[in-house]
């Protein structure tokens, strides 16, 4: 399969356990405020835990390592994912105040969405799973 397909693949997984998690977490709680932010967390560790995972293995062909070097690659993989994140943001932000609609809110979500993962992609290749200085 296709790295680029594998990529997105296991992008739309991580999202599915995100919300299944979620949807787990607030169908045995309850929809309250309390829950609701559980909920997300809960989700976005099972996201993160699944998407690592699948990119480690399947993606970057990484090898296990010792506790610290695997700890490092951690902090490192989610400092990436905030980062990215952080041009998903900004780009749907900076596209609906532009152009000010909804369906550019989504076009700037959409490409902010793709720059993301594929910076990601180079940071975690370069840096994550990469040789380590």
């Amino acid at each position: 399969m296709q790295i680029t397909v594998r990529y997105a693949l296991f992008a739309a997984l991580s999202m599915a356990a995100n919300l299944g998690a979620q949807g787990v977490v607030l169908a045995l709680l309850g929809p309250m405020t309390s829950a609701l932010a559980l909920a997300v967390a809960v989700g976005t560790v099972a996201g993160f835990a699944l998407k690592y995972w699948l990119d480690k293995r399947w993606i970057f062909n990484a090898p296990s390592v010792g506790i610290r070097l695997e700890a490092r690659q951690i902090v490192l993989y989610g400092l990436f994912s905030v980062a990215t994140t952080a041009v998903f943001w900004a780009t749907e932000a900076g596209f609906a105040l532009l152009w000010r609609s909804a369906l550019a809110s989504y076009v700037g979500g959409a490409i902010g969405l793709c720059l993301g993962y594929a910076l990601k992609y180079v940071l975690d290749g370069r840096y994550t799973f990469g040789k380590p200085a």
